[in-house]
C-alpha cells in the first residue's frame, strides 16, 4: 500500500468524525483517462476533502510556500501535490500539470488560486484554461459548500463535464476557456447553497 492510500484512510476517517460530509457527483468523474478538476477554494482542508471523496488519486498543484514547511512539505509532497509559484508563469508547474494529464491521471486545481475570504466564488486565473485547452482531459467542475465548522454539514459536488468542443473549434482564448469552467462552479454553487 502506499503513502497516498494511507493517508487517504487516515484523514477520511479524521474528518469524517470531525464533518458531515456529503458528497453527490461523483458519477460525473470518469473511471479512466485525463480529469482535469477545477474546484472553488474556501478552507485550507479542501484538498483533503476533495482527496477523501474521490475514488481516483488526485494530483494537487499547491502554493509552493506549503512545500517550505519543515514536516508538513514532505507530507504534501508524499500526498501527489506539486508546486506552483503563483503570480507569475511557472514553467515547471504547466509540464508537471500537462505531463500529469498525459498520463492519464486527474490533476486538481483551484482555479482562483487562493482561498477566497468571503467564501464568494472570485476571478478564475488562466491556467485552468490553458490546461483545459491544451489537453485532452475530461473538464470537472467541482463546488465546495461550507461552512467547515464541527459536526456541521460540508458538501462536496461534483458537476456534468464540461463541453469545450465549440471553444476548440473557435480557437477561443485561455481567458474564454477559464470564464467557462467559473461559470460552471457558480451554477453548482447556486443550485446547492
Amino acid at each position: 500500500m502506499n503513502f497516498y492510500t494511507v493517508a487517504r484512510g487516515i484523514v477520511k476517517l479524521i474528518m469524517s468524525c470531525l464533518y458531515r460530509i456529503e458528497t453527490k457527483g461523483l458519477e460525473n468523474i470518469p473511471k479512466e483517462g485525463a480529469v482535469l478538476l477545477c474546484a472553488n477554494h474556501i478552507h485550507n482542508l479542501d484538498p483533503p476533502l476533495v482527496g477523501i471523496t474521490m475514488k481516483r488519486p488526485v494530483v494537487f498543484m499547491a502554493k509552493e510556500e506549503l512545500f517550505k514547511v519543515p514536516i508538513l512539505g514532505k507530507i504534501v509532497r508524499k500526498a501527489n501535490a506539486f508546486p506552483i509559484k503563483r503570480g507569475k508563469a511557472d514553467r515547471e508547474a504547466i509540464r508537471i500539470g500537462l505531463k500529469t494529464l498525459r498520463e492519464g491521471k486527474v490533476l486538481g486545481i483551484f482555479p482562483e488560486g487562493t482561498r477566497s475570504r468571503t467564501g464568494e466564488l472570485g476571478k478564475g486565473l488562466s491556467g485552468v484554461g490553458f490546461f483545459a485547452l491544451r489537453s485532452d482531459a475530461t473538464v470537472i467542475p467541482c463546488a465546495i459548500i461550507g461552512p467547515y465548522k464541527l459536526f456541521r454539514k460540508v458538501k462536496i459536488i461534483y458537476g456534468n463535464p464540461v463541453n469545450f468542443n465549440k471553444l476548440k473549434d473557435k480557437n477561443a482564448s485561455i481567458e474564454e476557456a477559464t470564464e467557462l469552467i467559473m461559470t460552471h462552479i457558480r451554477e453548482i454553487l447556486i443550485q446547492y447553497k
